[in-house]
Protein backbone atom coordinates (compact mmCIF):
# COMPACT_ATOMS: atom_id res chain seq x y z
CA UNK A 1 0.00 0.00 0.00
CA UNK A 2 1.08 3.45 -0.44
CA UNK A 3 1.66 5.86 2.02
CA UNK A 4 -0.68 8.84 2.28
CA UNK A 5 -0.02 12.18 3.30
CA UNK A 6 -2.43 15.01 4.12
CA UNK A 7 -1.49 18.41 2.53
CA UNK A 8 -4.02 21.33 3.13
CA UNK A 9 -6.65 18.93 3.59
CA UNK A 10 -6.16 16.71 0.75
CA UNK A 11 -5.14 12.85 1.42
CA UNK A 12 -2.00 12.46 -1.66
CA UNK A 13 0.27 9.53 -1.94
CA UNK A 14 3.47 10.37 -0.99
CA UNK A 15 5.21 10.57 -4.26
CA UNK A 16 2.55 13.01 -5.16
CA UNK A 17 2.80 14.89 -1.98
CA UNK A 18 4.19 18.45 -1.65
CA UNK A 19 3.82 22.45 -0.97
CA UNK A 20 5.16 25.53 -2.76
CA UNK A 21 8.98 26.17 -2.97
CA UNK A 22 7.73 29.70 -1.24
CA UNK A 23 6.67 28.16 1.74
CA UNK A 24 8.17 29.64 4.28
CA UNK A 25 8.71 26.40 6.56
CA UNK A 26 11.04 25.26 3.22
CA UNK A 27 12.84 28.75 3.12
CA UNK A 28 13.40 29.93 6.38
CA UNK A 29 12.36 26.94 9.25
CA UNK A 30 9.26 28.93 10.34
CA UNK A 31 6.75 26.68 11.57
CA UNK A 32 6.75 24.03 14.47
CA UNK A 33 5.69 20.30 14.42
CA UNK A 34 4.12 17.78 16.75
CA UNK A 35 4.02 13.89 17.09
CA UNK A 36 1.70 11.56 18.75
CA UNK A 37 2.89 8.00 19.66
CA UNK A 38 0.11 5.46 18.18
CA UNK A 39 -1.38 2.79 20.37
CA UNK A 40 -4.09 0.31 18.36
CA UNK A 41 -4.61 2.94 16.09
CA UNK A 42 -5.02 6.00 18.41
CA UNK A 43 -3.57 8.90 19.61
CA UNK A 44 -1.41 8.71 22.73
CA UNK A 45 -1.32 11.39 25.41
CA UNK A 46 -3.71 13.94 23.34
CA UNK A 47 -4.30 16.94 25.85
CA UNK A 48 -0.66 17.22 26.33
CA UNK A 49 0.66 17.32 22.99
CA UNK A 50 -2.55 19.66 21.83
CA UNK A 51 -1.90 21.59 24.60
CA UNK A 52 1.98 21.75 23.65
CA UNK A 53 1.03 22.38 19.87
CA UNK A 54 -1.33 25.34 20.69
CA UNK A 55 1.68 27.09 22.68
CA UNK A 56 4.37 26.22 20.09
CA UNK A 57 2.14 28.08 17.70
CA UNK A 58 1.29 31.10 20.13
CA UNK A 59 4.96 31.61 20.54
CA UNK A 60 5.56 32.16 16.86
CA UNK A 61 2.03 33.74 16.32
CA UNK A 62 1.03 31.32 13.79
CA UNK A 63 -3.04 30.91 13.64
CA UNK A 64 -4.15 27.44 15.14
CA UNK A 65 -4.78 26.11 11.02
CA UNK A 66 -8.32 24.56 12.86
CA UNK A 67 -9.65 23.67 15.58
CA UNK A 68 -8.93 20.66 18.18
CA UNK A 69 -11.64 18.88 16.92
CA UNK A 70 -11.29 19.41 13.32
CA UNK A 71 -7.89 18.39 14.03
CA UNK A 72 -8.38 15.50 15.43
CA UNK A 73 -10.21 14.20 12.56
CA UNK A 74 -7.60 14.74 9.97
CA UNK A 75 -5.02 12.99 12.19
CA UNK A 76 -6.69 9.95 12.67
CA UNK A 77 -8.11 9.69 9.55
CA UNK A 78 -3.97 9.82 8.44
CA UNK A 79 -3.43 6.83 11.03
CA UNK A 80 -6.18 5.09 9.47
CA UNK A 81 -5.70 5.37 6.04
CA UNK A 82 -2.21 4.37 6.38
CA UNK A 83 -3.07 0.59 8.26
CA UNK A 84 -0.92 2.39 11.28
CA UNK A 85 -1.86 0.37 14.46
CA UNK A 86 1.64 1.21 16.35
CA UNK A 87 3.51 3.86 15.15
CA UNK A 88 3.38 7.68 15.35
CA UNK A 89 1.90 10.45 13.45
CA UNK A 90 3.55 13.87 12.60
CA UNK A 91 2.06 17.27 12.13
CA UNK A 92 3.75 20.44 10.76
CA UNK A 93 2.39 23.61 10.18
CA UNK A 94 4.36 26.78 8.72
CA UNK A 95 2.95 30.06 8.30
CA UNK A 96 2.55 29.26 4.80
CA UNK A 97 3.36 30.28 1.06
CA UNK A 98 4.62 34.25 0.97
CA UNK A 99 7.45 36.33 -1.01
CA UNK A 100 10.54 34.89 0.86
CA UNK A 101 11.44 38.03 3.60
CA UNK A 102 12.65 37.35 6.40
CA UNK A 103 9.64 39.37 8.61
CA UNK A 104 6.08 38.18 8.75
CA UNK A 105 3.88 38.59 5.65
CA UNK A 106 2.46 41.62 5.70
CA UNK A 107 -0.55 39.99 4.07
CA UNK A 108 -1.93 37.47 6.13
CA UNK A 109 -1.40 33.78 4.57
CA UNK A 110 -3.14 31.01 5.52
CA UNK A 111 -0.74 27.80 7.56
CA UNK A 112 0.49 24.82 5.44
CA UNK A 113 -0.69 22.05 7.45
CA UNK A 114 1.16 18.05 6.81
CA UNK A 115 0.39 15.15 8.41
CA UNK A 116 1.95 12.10 7.94
CA UNK A 117 1.81 8.61 9.59
CA UNK A 118 4.23 5.18 9.71
CA UNK A 119 3.79 2.25 11.58
CA UNK A 120 6.36 0.77 14.44
CA UNK A 121 7.83 -2.52 15.35
CA UNK A 122 6.36 -2.94 18.70
CA UNK A 123 8.16 -6.36 19.18
CA UNK A 124 11.49 -5.21 17.66
CA UNK A 125 11.26 -1.98 19.97
CA UNK A 126 10.25 -3.97 23.03
CA UNK A 127 13.32 -5.98 22.23
CA UNK A 128 15.50 -2.99 22.17
CA UNK A 129 14.15 -1.56 25.86
CA UNK A 130 14.96 -4.96 27.16
CA UNK A 131 18.71 -4.72 25.79
CA UNK A 132 18.70 -1.19 26.87
CA UNK A 133 20.84 1.96 24.43
CA UNK A 134 23.84 3.79 24.79
CA UNK A 135 24.16 7.19 24.59
CA UNK A 136 27.14 9.62 24.30
CA UNK A 137 27.29 13.41 25.53
CA UNK A 138 28.06 17.00 23.68
CA UNK A 139 28.17 20.22 23.87
CA UNK A 140 24.59 22.11 23.55
CA UNK A 141 24.49 24.95 20.74
CA UNK A 142 21.05 25.16 19.91
CA UNK A 143 18.71 28.32 20.33
CA UNK A 144 17.64 30.23 23.01
CA UNK A 145 14.11 28.61 22.39
CA UNK A 146 13.89 24.74 23.14
CA UNK A 147 11.02 25.16 24.76
CA UNK A 148 8.99 25.91 20.89
CA UNK A 149 8.37 23.09 19.22
CA UNK A 150 9.83 24.49 16.06
CA UNK A 151 11.26 22.68 12.23
CA UNK A 152 14.46 24.54 13.10
CA UNK A 153 16.21 21.06 14.14
CA UNK A 154 19.90 21.24 12.54
CA UNK A 155 21.91 21.20 15.77
CA UNK A 156 19.90 18.31 17.09
CA UNK A 157 20.37 16.17 13.36
CA UNK A 158 23.71 17.00 13.14
CA UNK A 159 24.19 15.59 17.39
CA UNK A 160 21.81 12.16 16.00
CA UNK A 161 24.51 12.06 13.58
CA UNK A 162 27.30 12.26 15.72
CA UNK A 163 25.36 9.39 17.75
CA UNK A 164 25.19 7.07 15.01
CA UNK A 165 28.30 7.42 13.99
CA UNK A 166 29.66 6.28 17.67
CA UNK A 167 27.10 3.45 17.26
CA UNK A 168 25.04 5.00 20.36
CA UNK A 169 21.11 5.40 19.93
CA UNK A 170 20.66 8.98 21.37
CA UNK A 171 23.05 11.87 21.74
CA UNK A 172 22.77 14.15 25.64
CA UNK A 173 23.29 17.84 25.46
CA UNK A 174 25.20 19.44 28.07
CA UNK A 175 25.32 22.83 28.88
CA UNK A 176 28.22 25.29 29.74
CA UNK A 177 28.07 24.89 33.49
CA UNK A 178 28.34 20.98 32.88
CA UNK A 179 24.63 19.49 33.13
CA UNK A 180 22.75 17.51 30.88
CA UNK A 181 19.82 19.31 29.12
CA UNK A 182 17.95 16.93 27.49
CA UNK A 183 18.54 14.43 24.37
CA UNK A 184 18.36 15.90 20.81
CA UNK A 185 15.06 14.33 20.71
CA UNK A 186 14.33 13.18 24.01
CA UNK A 187 14.25 14.21 27.62
CA UNK A 188 16.83 12.55 30.09
CA UNK A 189 16.39 11.21 33.47
CA UNK A 190 18.61 9.06 36.05
CA UNK A 191 17.97 7.24 38.73
CA UNK A 192 20.38 8.61 41.52
CA UNK A 193 22.09 6.91 44.36
CA UNK A 194 19.09 8.02 46.60
CA UNK A 195 16.54 6.51 44.43
CA UNK A 196 15.18 9.41 43.66
CA UNK A 197 14.41 9.77 40.00
CA UNK A 198 15.57 13.14 38.53
CA UNK A 199 14.82 15.29 34.93
CA UNK A 200 15.54 18.99 33.87
CA UNK A 201 13.19 20.84 35.07
CA UNK A 202 10.99 23.00 31.88
CA UNK A 203 12.25 26.18 33.38
CA UNK A 204 15.85 25.33 31.86
CA UNK A 205 15.25 26.39 28.01
CA UNK A 206 14.15 22.67 27.09
CA UNK A 207 11.06 21.15 25.39
CA UNK A 208 8.05 20.30 27.27
CA UNK A 209 8.23 16.53 26.75
CA UNK A 210 4.77 15.51 26.80
CA UNK A 211 5.84 11.64 27.28
CA UNK A 212 8.45 13.38 30.48
CA UNK A 213 5.28 14.73 31.88
CA UNK A 214 2.85 11.99 31.54
CA UNK A 215 5.86 9.79 33.02
CA UNK A 216 5.75 11.79 35.58
CA UNK A 217 2.07 11.01 36.52
CA UNK A 218 2.98 7.86 36.45
CA UNK A 219 5.47 7.77 38.74
CA UNK A 220 4.29 9.43 41.11
CA UNK A 221 1.38 7.32 41.17
CA UNK A 222 3.67 4.10 41.75
CA UNK A 223 5.08 6.19 44.70
CA UNK A 224 8.77 7.31 43.26
CA UNK A 225 9.97 10.27 44.10
CA UNK A 226 10.38 12.88 41.47
CA UNK A 227 12.65 15.72 41.66
CA UNK A 228 13.22 18.36 38.77
CA UNK A 229 16.57 19.29 39.16
CA UNK A 230 19.74 18.72 36.66
CA UNK A 231 22.38 16.34 36.89
CA UNK A 232 25.82 16.38 35.31
CA UNK A 233 27.38 14.06 33.32
CA UNK A 234 29.32 12.51 36.37
CA UNK A 235 26.23 11.79 38.04
CA UNK A 236 24.35 10.05 35.26
CA UNK A 237 27.58 7.62 34.99
CA UNK A 238 27.44 7.08 38.73
CA UNK A 239 23.48 6.62 38.98
CA UNK A 240 21.70 3.65 39.75
CA UNK A 241 19.88 3.84 36.63
CA UNK A 242 19.54 5.94 33.44
CA UNK A 243 16.66 6.09 30.71
CA UNK A 244 15.09 8.34 28.25
CA UNK A 245 11.84 9.68 27.57
CA UNK A 246 10.19 10.67 23.28
CA UNK A 247 7.16 9.79 21.51
CA UNK A 248 8.98 7.95 19.45
CA UNK A 249 11.04 5.67 22.14
CA UNK A 250 8.49 5.67 24.92
CA UNK A 251 10.40 5.01 28.16
CA UNK A 252 14.27 3.74 27.07
CA UNK A 253 17.00 2.09 29.72
CA UNK A 254 20.19 3.61 28.92
CA UNK A 255 23.13 1.39 29.90
CA UNK A 256 25.95 3.30 28.51
CA UNK A 257 27.24 7.21 28.90
CA UNK A 258 30.12 7.47 26.13
CA UNK A 259 32.56 4.91 27.43
CA UNK A 260 31.28 4.02 30.87
CA UNK A 261 28.68 1.50 31.72
CA UNK A 262 25.24 2.59 33.88
CA UNK A 263 25.52 0.50 36.89
CA UNK A 264 25.59 -2.71 35.79
CA UNK A 265 25.43 -2.19 32.02
CA UNK A 266 21.99 -3.84 32.14
CA UNK A 267 18.52 -2.11 31.86
CA UNK A 268 17.40 -1.34 34.98
CA UNK A 269 14.50 -2.06 36.96
CA UNK A 270 13.24 1.08 37.36
CA UNK A 271 13.24 1.91 33.98
CA UNK A 272 11.67 -0.57 33.28
CA UNK A 273 9.04 -0.78 35.17
CA UNK A 274 8.00 2.59 33.92
CA UNK A 275 8.00 1.64 30.10
CA UNK A 276 5.36 -0.96 31.34
CA UNK A 277 3.21 1.43 33.40
CA UNK A 278 3.61 4.34 30.70
CA UNK A 279 2.52 1.90 27.77
CA UNK A 280 -1.05 0.53 30.15
CA UNK A 281 -1.70 4.44 31.01
CA UNK A 282 -0.97 5.81 26.94
CA UNK A 283 -3.24 2.68 25.85
CA UNK A 284 -5.90 3.88 28.50
CA UNK A 285 -6.33 7.35 27.50
CA UNK A 286 -5.31 7.66 23.66
CA UNK A 287 -7.79 8.40 21.39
Amino acid sequence: MSRLAYVNGRFLRHAEAGVSIEDRGYQLGDGIYEVWAVFDGKLADPKGHFARLERSLGELQIDMPMSRAALTVALRETVRRNKVRYGIVYLQVTRGVARRDHAFPTVPTAPTVVITARSGDSAAAQAKAAKGVSVITLPDNRWGRCDIKTINLLPNVLAKQAAREEGAFEAWLVDADGLVTEGASSNAWIVDADGVLRTRDIGANILRGVTRLTLIEVAKSAGYTIDERAFTVAEAKAAREAFLTGAGALVMPIVRIDDAPVANGHPGQVASALRAAYIQRAKQTSI
